[in-house]
């Protein structure tokens, strides 16, 4: 886990989200106090995924406003079990909570993840003691106030509205007709209850703001026998809360700041908010800064018959007598689901109080539950997905009570909490609840038929548990659900921070695509003519979507603008000119940007018409090879209006919205086509831009392998570069257009012989000998190819001396090397040889590592990266966008090509929480926040290379032992700083031994990954991911101003033409593989390295960056310091140290870089 953070944290309390929608219920009275409340400043959280306090959607539904509390949240993996235990004070399951290792191992997971859940639970759960007076006379105080309200008589709806406007300047929180012969009135509350998360000890600790709802039981007598239809109730209700706010307003004594919002954005339930904080009320001396009680009006549940509230029924009946048939309109649901759910507190709260007693496990579940869903972004408001803790809890209490076979139990009630949350997300998962609706008890002809939404029908209490959710949302919540299964499935990597810690709703990173649209598209209908969760062109906009999308996308969640709380003296709260509905899509890389959609066969003349009508001019029929004659669309990635997915997105809404709207769309997605060299286009497969170079190593191959007089058999042709891995900053070549100027490297293996050597140095001059034989036979048999032998490694005698350039006419350019694998074992036996001396016993070391890195590793993982990038298709880009940013904060030259392939592959193969990303775009936001989120110090960073993605959990626990070891061999991190390791490669050091990078560079690579990350939240959808690549060298000390002339070398270039058609392009080979700066840059190195750590953009940049080592500064005076220097003697005791001579120093550099140098700048600092 990385080092907490602090965080803004949203408004917290104790109440649920949904929990004001009664899902707890307790009576308030002096004889039945309510339980004590939790401290204030004790919520855990931590930077990106920290865990909100409280209540995501508590019972005003402000879940999007912040406080700047700041908390920790850390789950100590390594504490031991004694200490855990010590600290728990859930109560022990009955049914064997025993400590063995196996059953936790069973009914947790694993052991570790038994005590992390432990932890975590104890860290949320609010500590109930006798501190709440305070919280119970302010509320007592409240009820006081309302129990003195006088009764209002019976008015007409016109002047009951004028009375409140006149004399009390309230405004009743809903539109209300005024051609209508009932009346208003008022009367005081038959009952006073709070209710919530509190009483049942489901919330979590809270912050500086605490919530509680206050539920107030409206008479019975106020209502008529029909009052369900046609927005009589809810108009009676608004009326009654607006007497209720008159009524505190009047209070003086107290000085009440007193708010209107929707309960849960329900248009339908408009709520009180009163506020109070230590400032205005200094003596009740509250437990935290601010109190927020919300005041929900309610019903008995028998004042109207639950029979005319069925979803199946209508209640929203038309003036005109013709079509006033009921059986003839259309059901509503939401309608008839708002008024059932203000009237079920009680029932509800008898099932969870019965459940919570049968279970143990009950309350830990709902708070493992309300955890996961914070983390994800889902909340009790219709705005938030409509699933909330409340939703959460009476789901579990259903499942514990019933809806399983033949009406039994789904769930045992002698489950671990880990075991029904992982139960009920299996149930989430696994059922299609939108084509099947799940009845719990009850008359299945209460279930409406093809409804198109979730249902979960609770038949004894006569409600759809989840009315409040649409489509979109439900299918976000399989998707989630689905991802957090197969995680906890997964026996190899420990899961527990994705499903619990790390937080995932930020829009960029969740989804593939984001796309914002102007809310007035879906402009909320006034409440009299509401009988939906959302409006419908909201749900009609979700349709099209849908439908012209289909296979191209695996999800597509609508995001609404919220809902804000509103003064009781202002109308009805209206969102700004501004608003915009925001889409979210998960793409299915597959399918994204394909060319052809195939249609319904032309001899469905119905489903052909449909077909037609839905798409208009752009649908066609065509023949295929096999012979069908289909309904087709065929789209051009050449029409210049970018991607394919795009091009059909703004097709879609121009046809159906109109083109004005579709003017309108802010698209978010596809920069990597903007921020890649010769970057991907997205109507193609990223992984055909590397096409050629993979074409142009095939030839080479078979040009090899068609070598007649080769002394040996040629065994293997191996790739042995990231050119050849789909994973380059830039595309190698393009024949025709650029040409390479750094050869891929490839290693050529032959037949075993006796007739090599045994002798290293030996081995080294026969493979020179191989390579000139090579260069001599390939010039021969293959037209137009350049070939040339050139030596390396020339001060190392132990490592490889030699290679061979061929470089083609088309601009592909590769470099070989020999492996010989009787290399390795001479070395190993130098390496065992007691009387080595020590230095060159660690020049064996380092070439044996080397050998093994280049003629091992590295063959292995590219062939590895080629697997992976054909099973993900935007891995490539993904990478490459990494790479990028990496050099644009000059860090590349520090860091191993390889290794910066493993950290962007982790964000596929291990992708948790979320699933593997579909834009290039998505893969490098999560990279960056798993980078951020890595404490190197600590943890081993582990990848699943393989292709099919079984990495065995006894491979994770050898590399973890691995990296313990190095650990303890060197706890300073002077050699071994990062360790990356993979099934590939379990050594764990191929690319960061010998402090590549060193301790600096990595703390420097993590703080621009936490800047990264905090940018990314900070902006959300407004993100500029250009600014993500702007790096700033005000830091540095030193700064080496290169000449522009010389920084390009090296990188891929356009072929300059002959002039005539008929001549080749002129070529100078000379420059393949020659790259002056970086050889400049590893000449300081070697000179300066000990003195000044230089950063430097390879992709081109121009200037060189330096920071001298802080630790080379006041030195004692001595020989051989290794670096310039010069005396300093202090003035007290005439002692002389050793300062870094860095005036000397930068001019020597500027002697060294001669015309490659342009000026060399020193800041003080």
């Amino acid at each position: 886990m990385s080092p907490p953070a602090t965080k803004r944290r949203k408004l917290s309390h104790s109440s649920s989200d949904s929990d004001s929608d009664n899902d707890s219920f307790a009576s308030f009275s002096s004889e039945d106090p309510p339980n004590g409340q939790p401290k204030s400043n004790d919520a855990p959280g931590e930077e990106m995924e920290a865990l909100e306090a409280d209540g995501d959607d508590n019972g005003s539904g402000n879940s999007g406003e912040e406080m700047d509390t700041q908390a920790e949240l850390s789950v100590d993996k390594t504490a031991s079990h004694e200490q855990r235990v010590s600290k728990s004070k859930a109560a022990p399951r009955k049914m064997g909570d025993g400590n063995g290792t196996a059953y936790n191992a069973e009914v947790f997971k694993s052991n570790l993840f038994k005590l992390q859940v432990d932890e975590l639970l104890e860290q949320v759960r609010p500590v109930h003691t006798r501190k709440n007076d305070s919280i119970e006379s302010a509320v007592r105080t409240l009820k006081t106030i309302i129990e003195e309200i006088p009764a209002r008589k019976p008015a007409s709806v016109g002047e009951a509205q004028r009375s409140l406007l006149k004399k009390d300047k309230v405004v009743v929180p809903m539109h209300l007709p005024q051609d209508v012969n009932y009346k208003l009135e008022y009367a005081k509350p038959a009952n006073f209850n709070v209710v919530g998360s509190h009483p049942l000890k489901t919330g979590t600790k809270t912050g500086d703001e605490l919530i509680l709802d206050l539920m107030i039981m409206m008479p019975p007598n106020l209502f008529e026998r029909k009052d369900y239809l046609n927005h009589r109730y809810f108009h009676k209700r608004a009326y009654y809360l607006a007497c209720l706010a008159a009524g505190v307003k009047s209070c003086k004594e107290q000085r009440y700041h007193l708010s209107f919002d929707y309960l849960h954005g329900n248009t339908l339930l408009p709520i009180l908010i009163v506020e109070l904080n230590r400032t205005t009320h200094p003596t009740q001396t509250l437990p935290c800064k601010n109190l927020r009680i919300v005041i929900l009006p309610s019903i008995p549940d028998d004042l109207f018959p639950k029979e005319k509230l069925l979803p199946v029924k209508n209640c929203i009946r038309p003036k005109s007598a013709t079509e006033a048939e009921p059986s003839s309109l259309q059901p509503t649901s939401f309608y008839n689901a708002s008024i059932r759910a203000d009237s079920l507190a009680s029932s509800y709260l008898k099932l969870q109080n019965q459940v919570s007693r049968r279970c143990e496990a009950y309350t830990d579940a709902c708070l493992l539950g309300r955890i996961w869903l914070k983390q994800r972004g889902f909340n009790g408001r219709i705005q938030g997905g409509g699933l909330g803790n409340f939703e959460w809890s009476i789901l579990i209490a259903l499942l514990l009570e019933g809806g399983g076979p033949k009406g039994r139990p789904a769930f045992s009630l002698g489950y671990s909490s880990y075991q029904i949350f992982k139960a009920t997300l299996q149930y989430l998962a696994g059922k299609d609840l939108l084509k099947m609706p799940h009845l719990i008890g009850g008359d299945s002809t209460s279930l409406p038929k093809n409804a198109g939404l979730p249902i979960v029908f609770d038949g004894a209490r006569a409600l759809n548990v989840l009315f409040k959710m649409t489509p979109w949302s439900y299918k976000l919540l399989q998707h989630e659900a689905r991802a957090t299964v197969a995680m906890l499935n997964d026996s190899t990597f420990d899961h527990f921070d994705a499903a619990f810690i790390l937080r995932n709703d930020q829009p960029l990173c969740r989804y593939d695509v984001v796309v914002e649209l102007p809310s007035s598209l879906g402009a909320v209908d006034t409440a009299d003519n509401r009988d939906d969760s959302v409006s419908k062109p909201c749900r009609n906009l979700y349709s099209v979507l849908s439908r012209g999308l289909s296979d191209r996308i695996t999800a597509v969640c609508i995001r609404l603008p919220e809902d804000h709380c509103w003064d009781i003296t202002s109308p009805t709260f209206t969102h700004s000119s501004n608003s915009v509905i925001s889409i979210g899509l998960i793409l299915d890389p597959a399918n994204a940007h394909k060319l052809v959609d195939h249609g319904p066969s032309a001899e469905d003349k119905k489903a052909a018409a449909l077909f037609q009508k839905f798409w208009g001019e752009k649908a066609e029929l065509r023949r295929f090879k096999d012979g069908s004659i289909l309904e087709s669309l065929v789209w051009s990635s050449k029409d210049g209006t970018g991607s394919i997915f795009r091009q059909i997105l703004t097709y879609l809404l121009k046809r159906h919205f109109g083109e004005k709207f579709a003017s309108a769309m802010n698209y978010k997605g596809e920069a990597d086509t903007a921020l890649l060299t010769w970057g991907s286009k997205s109507e193609i497969s990223p992984n055909n831009l590397f096409q050629p170079v993979i074409v142009a190593f095939q030839k080479l191959e078979r040009d090899f392998r068609g070598l007649e007089d080769v002394p040996l058999q040629i065994r293997h042709v191996l790739a042995a570069d990231t050119q050849l891995s789909y994973g380059s900053k830039n595309v190698p070549f393009v024949p025709g257009r650029t040409r390479m100027l750094t050869p891929a490297n490839v290693v050529i293996q032959f037949e075993g012989s006796a007739r090599w050597p045994d002798d290293l140095d030996a081995i080294q001059r026969t493979k020179i000998a191989f390579l000139l034989k090579l260069a001599e036979l390939l010039d021969d048999a293959v037209e137009e190819v350049t070939t040339r032998v050139g030596l390396e490694n020339s001060d190392s005698p132990l490592l490889n001396q030699s290679f061979l350039d061929v470089i083609y006419a088309d601009g592909s350019a590769f470099r070989l090397r020999i492996h010989h694998d009787r290399e390795s074992t001479l070395l190993e036996r130098q390496l065992q040889d007691k009387t080595l001396p020590s230095q060159e016993k660690l020049e064996t070391a380092s070439a044996l590592a080397i050998y093994k890195q280049s003629f091992l590793r590295q063959p292995s993982h590219t062939q590895a990266m080629q697997t992976l990038a054909t099973r993900f298709p935007v891995l490539s880009p993904t990478i490459r966008l990494l790479k990028k940013w990496f050099s644009s904060h000059l860090l590349s030259t520090h860091f191993s090509s390889s290794f910066i392939d493993l950290l962007a592959v982790r964000a596929f193969t291990n992708p948790y929480p979320w699933t593997a990303p579909s834009s290039a775009t998505t893969g490098l936001l999560r990279s960056l926040i798993f980078l951020a989120r890595w404490d190197w110090r600590r943890e081993p960073w582990i990848v699943d290379l393989s292709a099919t993605g079984d990495m065995k959990p006894e491979l994770v626990s050898t590399i973890t032992t691995r990296f313990e070891a190095w650990r303890k061999i060197d706890p300073a991190l002077n050699r071994v700083v990062l360790f990356a390791a993979s099934n590939v490669d379990t050594d764990g050091t191929t690319w960061t031994d010998h402090a590549r990078p060193a301790k600096v560079v990595a703390a420097r690579m993590t703080a621009l990954a936490k800047a990264a990350v905090a940018h990314i939240k900070d902006e959300d959808t407004n993100l500029d991911f250009g600014n993500l690549f702007v790096s700033s060298t005000d830091e540095y000390d030193v700064l080496i101003k290169l000449n522009p002339r010389y920084v390009k070398l090296g990188q891929p270039t356009k072929i300059s033409n002959s002039g005539y058609k008929n001549l080749p392009s002129t070529i100078d080979n000379d420059i393949v593989g020659f790259h002056p700066v970086r050889l400049f840059i590893e000449d300081l190195e070697k000179c300066f390295g000990v003195a000044l750590v230089l950063f430097w953009n390879e992709d081109g940049g121009d200037v060189v960056a330096g920071l001298w080592n802080p630790q080379m500064d006041g030195r004692g005076w001595k020989l051989k310091l290794g670096y310039s220097s010069m005396p300093v003697t202090k003035e007290k005791d005439g002692e002389v140290f050793a300062y870094l001579n860095k005036e000397g120093i930068v001019n020597e550099i500027a002697r060294l870089g001669g015309e490659l140098v342009k000026a060399v700048e020193m800041r003080e600092r």
